[in-house]
């Protein structure tokens, strides 16, 4: 089960989703988007929460209460980050989690140290909680990795559009140089044909003086 959240702090709202269990995280790790940021409390077990950006949005654009809404869900899910005051939450996007051989269910490390954020939290909030929890919806058995599949293929097509039109703007870039190129030989041999009319005109003044 799957479930999800609506972060209406922005316009258009932010999605926020998270597995039941560990089991459920371990499919969400591996089927989860290159738009995704993760959110776990830090060296404490907790739900995995991740958010979803919109297309061409980056980890440096998130709202800042879009950041806190995802950090207070994730400690509200947190057996023990729950009932800490000056809780961590580390943050990172989906890539940069790593399973290595031996892990457990749900258990992450990162390729990348560095693209790993934290944000600190002073205490739960109960009035974010709470409003998040009213926009909860559950999915029993979603197909994550159909779900991944499809965004992939749309991908493909966009990115094969992108191509096609490219393609047409060379073409029509490359006549384009084409007529020009025309239409320079062609001054250039109007003013060469000028010049012999002119030098020959010349001459059959000289021969009639």
């Amino acid at each position: 089960m799957v479930f999800y959240f609506t972060s209406n702090v922005v316009q258009p709202a932010a999605v926020l989703y998270m597995g039941r269990d560990k089991y459920e995280n371990e499919e969400l790790i591996r089927w989860g988007w290159p738009e995704d940021v993760w959110f776990h409390v830090h060296d404490l077990s907790s739900a995995h929460v991740y958010l979803r950006l919109r297309k061409g949005q980056t980890i440096e654009d998130i709202p800042s209460d879009v950041l806190v809404d995802a950090a207070q869900l994730c400690k509200a899910n947190s057996i023990q980050g729950n009932k800490v005051n000056n809780l961590e939450i580390v943050y990172t996007m989906w890539e940069n989690l790593k399973k290595t051989p031996g892990m457990e269910p749900g258990q992450v490390a990162y390729h990348d140290e560095k693209a790993v954020r934290r944000i600190r939290l002073e205490k739960r909030v109960n009035e974010i909680v709470n409003r998040l929890n009213k926009t909860k919806t559950e999915e029993e058995h979603p197909d994550l990795r159909g779900q991944r599949e499809e965004r992939d293929a749309a991908e493909r097509q966009d990115q094969k559009k992108i191509q096609r039109e490219r393609r047409e703007q060379e073409k029509e870039a490359a006549k384009q140089r084409a007529l020009e190129a025309e239409l320079r030989s062609y001054a250039s041999l109007q003013k060469t044909e000028n010049m012999r009319t002119n030098y020959d005109a010349g001459n059959e003044s000289d021969d009639f003086m």
